[in-house]
């Protein structure tokens, strides 16, 4: 994420805050203060990151009046995310909390008991499995753990990595039907009625949970600043509230590469997500093998390197990335051309470059 400020007169302050939490996180703030030439004081750079959130770096930039205001501002946001972070953390369970692992754990036994928020998840991923003809499914946990165990097992020994066998992932595959996740929003209950399924959101999970953070920094009054969780990035007005576009690059999938950026895009009140394989992934036999699964062959997607999606919400921009992964080219580039406000941009496996109509508007002259 790039933030470029104008070459005026500058002082670095370095500020730290610090946030009591249940969980230890570090937080760093770098304060760059710009004065006018006249000495009157325009607002503020700050930036804070965040670590234990969604198990990912956290970043927050914003133009503010004080230190205090943006205090104010990065602890709500903060506090959001980690909310967010434990009602759909799905390893992990925490006390007096009803998450996503809690239901997991009930899968074929009995309706949970839940908040809101997971259920608002949960239908909001269900819409979108059935606008992408379900290449991004929040019900495939069964497949996904098996592909997170081996990858964990050949990341800790890389001697030893080996590939699932097919036939575990084709019986896990009978227990994916998205429709058996049961949603009694009058008594606020999730029930899964398959006993071998399993939720996992990290298709749409971080996305989602940024754009409701965004929303409710918002409404406290958060009019210019960027929150990046773990490279979904939601622009909230423009940069230093003066009209200026926000900078964010685009990360080269080659990251051996000189240039750690293919883009720098100009956005304002936009989200823009990238997913890679570049992210997670593992070495077996000399190949990569990522995160990413494709639904219909029960493997990694092997046509691309990284895929971003740029559109308002950033819920949308983070289960678009997953499934147009799954898409063939000319299909993905199809079926973003048909939404409206919605841009792509894909760095094939061969290193060449696919853009739909109007996402090259976006792209920052040199």
């Amino acid at each position: 994420m790039i933030d470029n400020i104008t070459a005026m007169k500058r002082k670095n302050i370095l500020a730290c805050i610090s946030v009591k939490r249940i969980c230890l996180f570090c937080m760093s703030v770098l304060l760059l203060l710009n004065t006018a030439a006249c000495g009157m004081r325009k607002p503020v750079r700050y930036e804070a990151t965040f670590l234990q959130l969604f198990d990912t770096k956290t970043t927050i930039i914003a133009y503010t009046n004080d230190k205090e205001e943006f205090a104010a501002h990065s602890r709500l946001i903060y506090d959001t995310l980690s909310e967010y972070h434990q009602l759909y953390d799905i390893y992990n369970s925490y006390e007096g909390i009803n998450n996503l692992k809690t239901v997991n754990d009930n899968a074929g036994r009995a309706p949970v008991k839940v908040d809101r928020r997971i259920i608002d998840l949960l239908k909001f991923s269900k819409q979108w499995h059935d606008k992408t003809d379900g290449k991004v499914n929040v019900a495939y946990g069964a497949v996904l753990r098996i592909w997170h165990d081996y990858r964990q097992r050949g990341m800790n020994d890389p001697d030893s990595a080996e590939l699932p066998p097919v036939d575990m992932l084709a019986e896990a595959a009978r227990h994916t039907d998205i429709n058996r996740i049961i949603i009694n929003e009058a008594e606020s209950t999730v029930y899964l009625a398959d006993p071998e399924m399993s939720i996992d959101v990290g298709a749409i999970a971080k996305g989602y949970a940024t754009e409701q953070a965004s929303r409710i920094a918002m409404e406290a009054g958060f009019t210019s600043g960027l929150i990046s969780v773990g490279g979904n990035v939601r622009a909230i007005g423009s940069k230093n509230a003066q009209g200026h576009p926000w900078n964010v690059g685009i990360q080269n999938p080659e990251t051996g590469e000189k240039l750690p950026d293919l883009h720098i895009l100009d956005i304002m009140d936009a989200s823009l997500v990238t997913s890679g394989i570049y992210e997670r992934y593992y070495t077996v036999d000399g190949i990569d093998y990522h995160h990413i699964i494709d639904p219909d062959t029960l493997f990694p997607s092997t046509d691309y390197k990284s895929v971003s999606i740029l559109c308002r919400d950033s819920g949308m921009a983070d289960a678009l990335s997953t499934a147009v992964f799954n898409m063939d080219i000319d299909q993905a580039v199809e079926f973003i051309e048909g939404l409206p406000e919605v841009e792509g941009f894909w760095v094939l496996k061969n290193g060449g470059f696919r853009y739909t109509s109007h996402f090259e508007d976006y792209i920052r002259e040199p």
